[in-house]
């Protein structure tokens, strides 16, 4: 064997090793989607009331994509960081893909449930209530999470103990009645006006009411508790 075929022999064994190392680089591995599709979660969900937990699905481990160093993650259509979603991550260089990743964010928080019967209508009382804890993700949309939200107010239907209670099922007690006399109140800038009128509508703290002066002309304000309706100009 001649010198020069040795060190041919000697060169190609040293590479060998070397090419599949290269191959890897060449590769996007699957940790490093799901650290992404992690790190875009946490951030998306940095607002939401309790404790989160993101949990990102299994990637193929098998996928060819070319490496990326700096993978964009974002949102498909309608998806957002609250209980089962869905990812996308994309690459724009040095090679283009797209990936959907499957994931979940889980919030665990306080929710307010009714302690014993509510009859539909009725005023509910603190007693009538208990405050629970769970995956909010897993609850009805709009869940009340503090008690200050349901004291006062009534249900559209009568509701077992254990339900836990929306905001959008619950009506607020009203603080104007029809034909009910209220005190109008215009302010501007640097005036304000009050008058007596009567109340048109059923409304509650915070709702559009029209009322009607002594004079029949009829006003559009904002009824406020006490019986007072505030009209800006």
């Amino acid at each position: 064997m001649t010198p020069r075929l040795v060190t041919l022999l000697i060169s190609a064994a040293l590479l060998l090793p070397v090419l599949p190392q290269a191959h890897a680089q060449g590769r996007q591995d699957a940790a490093g989607i799901k650290r992404t599709v992690e790190d875009f979660l946490k951030i998306q969900s940095g607002g939401l009331p309790g404790q989160v937990t993101v949990a990102v699905g299994a990637i193929d481990p098998r996928l060819n994509l070319a490496a990326c160093p700096a993978p964009q993650a974002f949102f498909s259509p309608g998806a957002r960081a609250w209980g089962k979603t869905t990812v996308g991550v994309r690459c724009t260089a040095p090679a283009a893909w797209t990936l959907y990743v499957q994931a979940s964010v889980t919030v665990m928080g306080d929710y307010v449930a009714s302690a014993a019967p509510l009859v539909q209508g009725q005023e509910i009382e603190e007693r009538q209530l208990v405050v629970l804890q769970g995956d909010l993700t897993s609850l009805p949309a709009g869940v009340a999470t503090d008690v200050s939200q349901v004291i006062g107010r009534s249900t559209n239907a009568s509701l077992p103990p254990g339900t836990p209670l929306r905001l959008d099922t619950l009506r607020s007690k009203p603080v104007v009645q029809p034909g009910q006399l209220v005190r109008l109140v215009s302010s501007g800038s640097g005036f304000s006006v009050s008058a007596e009128a009567r109340a048109m509508s059923t409304a509650t703290d915070g709702q559009v009411v029209r009322v009607k002066t002594a004079s029949g002309q009829q006003i559009s304000g904002i009824a406020k508790t006490g019986g007072l309706v505030e009209v800006a100009f």
